[in-house]
């Protein structure tokens, strides 16, 4: 038994000490089910046995599954799959159905695999620690609980009440555990929890689980209850409004949860393998486990970041500009323990950028989610002041003021005289090359960007964009700092709209120029949330407001002219034009595609089908998807080529975190070895003869299909 310690107490019980020699965490993996199968033979020969305590030598309780194992097993067939799955199952149930009392003495986070080892305990004792995570969430990664969550979830919970812990992978602390039944008692240290263990075994000899009895009846009602039945009937239909058909899982949990009710547990727990098998042997799991669990897992180790360099933590932090953006990245630092020093043209401008604040405190403290001394060393850790002089000491400065090359040049100049030689200016730009904002620096070996999104105090990427004389150490601690205010970094290098700016561009882009193509503005939205967008793309342009994307054109068209290079219009730059024309900026001018009324749902501007008049023959639902997909894949692949990104890992996690590409893709390098690279070219090249050359899949695409290279 190498992943457990086997080991029996004076009081004949039993202790499965959870302990893989090979990893920091236990994992559920060939060699944990080896071990755990010789322990259940091990039990079942016990002659005198009194319980079993199931325990942690490790910090955490148990990690779940192998996701490592679990794609390498991918490739072997369902068949092996299912039954490797099958087989722990029986053993779980095994070990619930031994006749004996056993608990769960959790120590650390249980989560996934790891909270489906807990359920199958008798009783469940958890330390008291609010920082300890216990739940389901297989579905963030595109699969559900394959080793009897759902089943057993549902069994004790009720449908209803454990479908949030199951779609949507919800996860709680023990106290939350305790208040929902899921955790039947606190502990406050390790050897309490253990004499806690030791007590409740000895005090119910005969336990077993509530659904085992004969008289049990599932909370809340099987399908058939009248009750129950009338809000069964259109949980699909409300499901699928947020899942848009692109993302099975939670379809399928849903369907378990239902159909288990309905059997026997042991039919419950082959109806749970069988979907777990589909489910992980799909496209979509494999996209979401590759990205939002290798590849994040990578940046959050540091991933791209000069190992050379010293961690670094910040202590006060410089923001220029207390408009939207900079007052939310003074908020962001802020609630991090963060000084900040927050500057504008005014102490009125400044005192607006701190009232952002103090209203979103407001809020939490009125919920209970704050308390009053924490509102107020928050709210007090932001300065407010008209005064340059005033960052001095500042470690870091972030320049958050509008896209104007001169007036960026200026505030750089103005910080960097009362800046610390060794300080880092970076500015927020969305869109303007670093390289040339850092001529106006004195240090330019010290300016970075450093590109938030808005909103930025909740919005979790930050594009780490490093200019030509940009140094390592500059890179180092400005990835140490985003990490610091709990953001996600990709880094990227200088270009103009660097890597998130410019993919996103074409998609707005292409959903306008259709415009011009006769397509009804309702299927280009509509085509957009089918594809898994959480915003179509009219409506996220007028978010953005088409007055700015007029002026990063003109912008472009300026610099582009000084560099002796020529600018290459798109259509949808006539359709913005005319937009403008009509006083239609967008959402912040209270009109654009949309039409926004006073206290009511915004909805498409009905001069815009007048305008372009819809044809008959509109463009295919599929191709519309697909367009809006391609289009930043491909844009994506250029960058590659170009060196604006160097890594598959920064390209997915940027356009997922930071543009909304759909999540069930892994991001846009991630779809295109999903779609696979043959197909994806060839259907690249058919949207090219169709609807024109951007189309047209780049040559480094053309020929890693030719090798079958995913990216």
């Amino acid at each position: 038994m190498n992943s457990i310690r086997y080991e029996k107490d004076d009081a004949n019980i039993v202790h499965l000490v959870f302990d893989n020699p090979n990893e920091s965490a236990n994992l559920m993996n060939a060699e944990f089910r080896a071990s755990f199968a010789g322990a259940i033979t091990a039990l079942r020969a016990e002659t005198a046995l009194a319980g079993v305590i199931l325990r942690s030598a490790k910090s955490s309780f148990f990690a779940g599954a192998d996701l490592k194992e679990m794609i390498n097993a991918r490739e072997s067939g369902a068949e092996a799959m299912w039954a490797v799955a099958h087989a722990l199952k029986e053993q779980l149930r095994a070990l619930e159905t031994l006749g004996k009392p056993v608990v769960a003495a959790i120590n650390g986070a249980a989560l996934g695999g790891g909270w489906e080892l807990c359920l199958c305990a008798h009783h469940r004792i958890a330390l008291d620690d609010p920082k300890i995570a216990l739940g389901l969430p297989e579905v963030t990664l595109g699969l559900l609980p394959g080793g009897g969550g759902i089943v057993r979830m549902v069994r004790l919970l009720g449908i209803e009440v454990a479908l949030p812990y199951l779609l949507e992978g919800k996860q709680f602390n023990p106290a939350q555990g305790l208040r929902a039944g899921l955790i039947h008692e606190l502990a406050a240290t390790p050897e309490e929890m253990l004499a806690q263990a030791r007590a409740w075994i000895l005090a119910h000899p005969d336990a077993q689980q509530p659904y085992d009895r004969k008289d049990y009846r599932i909370p809340g009602g099987t399908p058939a209850s009248p009750a129950l039945a009338p809000k069964l009937m259109i949980a699909p239909a409300m499901l699928r409004e947020t899942t848009r058909g692109v993302m099975p899982a939670p379809e399928a949990i849903l369907g378990v949860a239902v159909e288990s009710t309905q059997v026997d547990i042991d039919s419950a727990m082959r109806i749970e393998t069988r979907w777990f098998v589909w489910l992980a042997q799909g496209t979509v799991a494999r996209n979401m486990i590759n990205t939002f669990w290798f590849q994040l897992n990578e940046i959050k180790s540091g991933a791209g970041r000069p190992r050379e360099v010293e961690r670094a933590r910040f202590a006060r932090v410089g923001i220029l500009g207390a408009g939207m953006m900079g007052a939310a990245i003074a908020h962001a630092c802020a609630v991090r323990g963060i000084e900040v020093v927050l500057k504008d043209v005014d102490l009125e401008g400044a005192g607006k950028g701190k009232a952002y604040s103090a209203k979103l405190l407001g809020k939490q403290l009125a919920k209970g989610k704050l308390t009053q001394q924490a509102h107020d060393a928050t709210l007090a850790r932001i300065r407010t002041t008209a005064d340059a002089a005033d960052l001095a000491g500042c470690e870091l400065v972030i320049e958050a003021v509008f896209e104007d090359r001169e007036l960026k040049a200026r505030v750089t100049r103005e910080a960097e005289a009362a800046l610390p030689d060794t300080a880092i200016f970076a500015s927020n730009t969305s869109t303007l090359p670093i390289t040339g904002l850092a001529e106006a620096s004195a240090r330019p070996q010290n300016f970075i960007g450093l590109h938030f999104f808005s909103p930025a105090d909740r919005m979790p990427l930050v594009e780490i964009i490093c200019g030509r004389a940009t140094s390592a150490a500059t890179l180092a601690r400005s990835y140490d700092f985003v990490q610091q205010i709990g953001k996600t970094p990709v880094i990227v290098n200088d270009a103009r709209g660097f890597f998130t700016s410019r993919v996103f561009g074409t998609y707005c882009q292409e959903g306008i120029a259709m415009l011009t193509e006769g397509v009804a503005p309702a299927a280009i939205e509509n085509g957009a949330l089918l594809a898994g967008f959480p915003v179509g793309p009219l409506a996220v342009s007028d978010e953005v407001s088409l007055t700015l994307m007029s002026k990063i054109r003109h912008q472009t068209i300026a610099d582009l002219r000084a560099e002796g290079r020529a600018y290459q219009p798109h259509r949808a730059e006539s359709v913005i034009d005319w937009m403008l024309e009509q006083q239609r900026a967008g959402k912040a001018a209270g009109r654009g595609f949309y039409e926004y009324p006073e206290g009511g749902r915004k909805f498409l501007w009905p001069g815009l089908a007048a305008r372009f008049q819809p044809t008959a023959d509109m463009v295919p639902l599929a191709d519309i998807r697909e367009r809006l997909l391609f289009v930043q894949s491909l844009e994506t692949v250029r960058c590659l080529d170009e060196g604006v990104v160097t890594t598959a890992r920064d390209a997915n996690i940027g356009s997922i975190f930071g543009i909304g590409f759909p999540a069930w893709t892994g991001g846009v390098l991630q779809y295109v070895n999903g779609y696979g690279l043959e197909h994806f070219v060839a259907r690249a090249r058919e949207l090219a003869e169709h609807y024109g050359e951007r189309f047209e899949p780049p040559a480094s695409l053309i020929e890693r299909a030719a090798r079958n290279a995913p990216y």
